[in-house]
């Protein structure tokens, strides 16, 4: 038996094909795929695969073989098809000159640009909040009231050093549903009176919280009604008459008229807001310097810190009636209190948490009336000036009063101390360290 695949004789006569006794070639066809059977698996002896022959050229014109499985059986080396690194025997590749063969070597790997990506991340981030920060600012400057002009005060003195905000807590149920003003105590008058009174001075040499008390006897000077352009003499009235009278505009007039101290902004918040503000930061801890109970307001408080939620902190900075000290322990309560929910508010837990900040901000913004000239930004350095106060980092005092019981016309009132007010405005004007006591 011929040991030659069928279609080749063996007597070197260079004829190719399948049992073709024509003197040329027939024509390439494919050869049939000669597999070895496994060692011990039976069957006849694999027949060896004859060498190619000297006269054929490696890179004639026959063309690759191909097996059932796509791979050369004569690779000559130059399979167009290989690519670098992937195929047999190549760099990359399992076989010789590959990683672990003879003379082979790692491919290079590229490495990760780590330090391009942990700049994309740092940008993105960035703008990122960047945009929220830019979104709140213009959220919540929009929901400023702006409702107060001080450019319709008359004769004004001249402006000082550091910057001088009027805070008032007016009586105004404005947007209180009934059960809310049942439940806080509020009653249903009509308008808005102020309730507190306090004048904060933020400069370079520590914040100062003075509080006025609204029944301080004063000189309400001559003024223009806004409603009827009715034009009013001066006259002698407690101090909150003036509010009552014509408004924001009136009351920085009469301050202004009896102080000489120039008011740069005007901020006001009712009620409503002030029990909100309260509730969204989860309370306020205060130490309560007496048992406090009084029907008018609703207080019910034991002495003692405690946590006081919006009800109850709107009752304890209301309530009058019962303190040794009336009217002026009233104030000192407001001061001490506002002071606790400046420093509550601006928490990490309550800035740095959206679900805490958001309704905190809508809560206090949605009911806080400003003059037109204030911003947000001003808003935010009176809040931290009165977080500053209630961390020791400034002074809190009532004006320096001579008479808390002054008989009026009006029932009995607040003389202030003309001498200690003119020192402690000339201190406030010069933007000095207040040394003045107040009461």
């Amino acid at each position: 038996m011929s040991e030659w695949p069928q279609g080749r004789t063996g007597d070197g006569s260079g004829r190719y094909g399948r049992g073709s006794g024509s003197a040329e070639p027939e024509g390439a066809r494919a050869m049939p795929q000669v597999r070895r059977a496994a060692p011990g698996a039976g069957g006849p002896p694999p027949h060896p695969e004859p060498p190619l022959p000297p006269e054929l050229s490696p890179r004639g014109t026959i063309p690759r073989q191909q097996s059932s499985h796509g791979h050369d059986d004569y690779d000559d080396g130059y399979n167009t098809g290989q690519v670098y690194g992937h195929g047999h025997g190549g760099p990359g590749g399992r076989g010789p000159g590959g990683p672990g063969g003879p003379g082979g070597g790692s491919r290079p790997v590229r490495p990760k640009n780590w330090k391009r990506r942990i700049t994309i991340g740092l940008v993105t981030l960035i703008v990122l909040l960047l945009a929220v920060g830019i979104g709140t600012y213009f959220w919540a400057d929009s929901k400023l009231r702006r409702e107060v002009d001080l450019n319709k005060v008359e004769d004004r003195p001249d402006g000082g050093k550091g910057t001088n905000y009027l805070i008032v807590g007016s009586d105004s149920r404005e947007g209180m549903s009934d059960d809310e003003k049942k439940q806080l105590h509020t009653g249903s008058a009509d308008g808005r009176r102020t309730d507190s009174i306090i004048i904060l001075h933020v400069g370079d040499n520590g914040n100062t919280m003075v509080s006025l008390p609204r029944d301080s006897w004063v000189t309400i000077p001559p003024f223009t009604g806004p409603d009827t352009g009715k034009r009013y003499g001066q006259s002698q009235n407690k101090l909150n008459a003036s509010f009552s009278m014509a408004g924001p505009e009136l009351l920085v007039r009469t301050i202004e008229y009896n102080t000489g101290l120039h008011i740069d902004h005007y901020a006001e918040i009712g009620f409503g807001g002030f029990a909100k503000i309260v509730d969204s930061v989860g309370g306020v801890e205060i130490d309560v310097p007496q048992d406090m109970k009084e029907k008018h307001a609703g207080t019910d408080l034991k002495k003692g810190k405690q946590t006081l939620n919006g009800q109850e902190a709107l009752a304890f900075v209301r309530q009058r009636y019962g303190l040794a000290g009336g009217d002026l322990d009233r104030t000192r309560n407001q001061q001490k209190f506002l002071s606790a929910l400046a420093d509550k508010a601006a928490t990490p837990s309550t800035v740095l948490n959206p679900f805490k900040l958001y309704p905190t901000m809508g809560a206090g913004l949605d009911s806080l009336i400003v003059d037109k000239d204030m911003s947000l930004w001003d808003v935010k350095d009176m809040f931290f000036a009165m977080k500053s106060v209630s961390g020791g980092d400034g002074k809190q005092m009532n004006m320096p009063v001579s008479n808390p019981g002054l008989a009026t016309s009006k029932g009995s009132a607040v003389q202030w101390d003309m001498t200690k007010v003119k020192q402690l405005v000339g201190e406030l004007k010069n933007d000095e360290k207040v040394t003045v006591s107040g009461n």
